[in-house]
């Protein structure tokens, strides 16, 4: 399973928004603290926006923060909203062309795989993942780029 770098963008997003409860963050701080494209993030924040996950403010002094409290933000709902396709394999596709799907058991296991894929994600919500602010800090030299957190943070 491979998520798209949008739902991965928004779930960083309401990760960097859910550090800071009431304060507005903006989509440049955003951005520069996980060295993203500010155009892409632009189209989440719009999208989390819209769909009432976010608050969004124009201006001086704007920016955007959680529309509604971690605890009501669901990993699963939030994945299935940004995720584009979950055609895993070519028989998932509605113009799928695969000469063995007639008879093939792949798809069945896929199927399953994916459910309990999402049946983890709905058991989580965003107040489960919280970090605080000081773990948004660049990261210190020479540190893994992809390194999980240890027991300790």
């Amino acid at each position: 399973m491979h998520l798209s770098k949008f739902s991965d963008y928004a779930l960083r997003t309401l990760l960097f928004a859910a550090s800071r409860p009431g304060e507005f963050v903006t989509i440049r701080q955003t951005a520069q603290i996980y060295g993203i494209s500010q155009a892409h993030l632009k189209k989440v924040v719009l999208l989390l926006a819209g769909k009432g996950y976010l608050h969004a403010a124009r201006g001086r002094g704007g920016g955007f923060m959680l529309a509604m409290p971690p605890e009501d933000i669901n990993l699963g709902a939030l994945v299935r909203l940004t995720e584009p396709d979950f055609a895993m394999v070519e028989c998932f596709r509605p113009a799928g062309s695969c000469v063995i799907s007639a008879h093939c058991r792949l798809p069945g296991v896929f199927d399953r795989a994916l459910a309990a894929f999402l049946a983890e994600l709905d058991r989580h919500t965003l107040n489960d993942m919280r970090m605080l602010p000081a773990h948004f800090a660049a990261p210190p030299a020479g540190a893994a780029k992809r390194g999980r957190a240890s027991p300790a943070d």
